[in-house]
């Protein structure tokens, strides 16, 4: 009888465990929030004052997203001064289209008063891109003043970046 029981509790124990795991888009670095509409999103953008934040767009059903992933939440989680905004893009399909997400996964850099700085495309062979991109972009600002407010702007006026790309004339 106590064969049977302690089986019993291996097979309740492994049931627990299945249905307790959260879905690999669902696990976050303490810097990363889950952005469910326009509204979050620009009060996201609003509230991060002029710190780095990073949007990524992905989708649930999408292998390049769920690959790189586990690289973007180790890379939040080395950058705690960061802000990480994840959009998924079956939820919020009028967004990304105003701020013209075509393929996935897609990002979006943004800091303060400077609004958007750059999109790109990024698959985990070329996450490179992204540190680069956090070299960049992740370094100490001198305040000139107050932002201006997020909340003044249209998602049209931040889906185009406001600085040229480094090289351009």
């Amino acid at each position: 009888m106590s064969q049977s029981s302690s089986l019993d509790r291996v097979i309740v124990h492994a049931t627990v465990a299945q249905t307790d795991q959260p879905k690999w888009w669902e696990k976050n670095a303490p810097n990363m929030i889950d952005i469910h509409s326009t509204q979050e999103f620009l009060g996201a953008l609003s509230q991060a004052g002029d710190k780095l934040v990073i949007v990524e767009f992905y989708g649930t059903w999408c292998a390049s997203c769920r690959a790189l992933f586990p690289k973007l939440c180790r890379t939040a989680e080395d950058h705690p001064e960061i802000l990480f905004l994840k959009v998924n893009f079956d939820e919020n399909k009028p967004m990304c289209k105003s701020l013209n997400v075509k393929v996935l996964p897609y990002f979006h850099f943004y800091r303060g008063a400077h609004g958007q700085l750059e999109s790109f495309s990024c698959s985990l062979a070329k996450f490179q891109k992204i540190k680069d991109a956090i070299q960049q972009h992740n370094t100490a600002r001198c305040s000139i003043g107050p932002a201006k407010g997020v909340g003044d702007l249209s998602l049209e006026a931040i889906s185009s970046p406001i600085d040229k790309p480094a090289g351009s004339n």
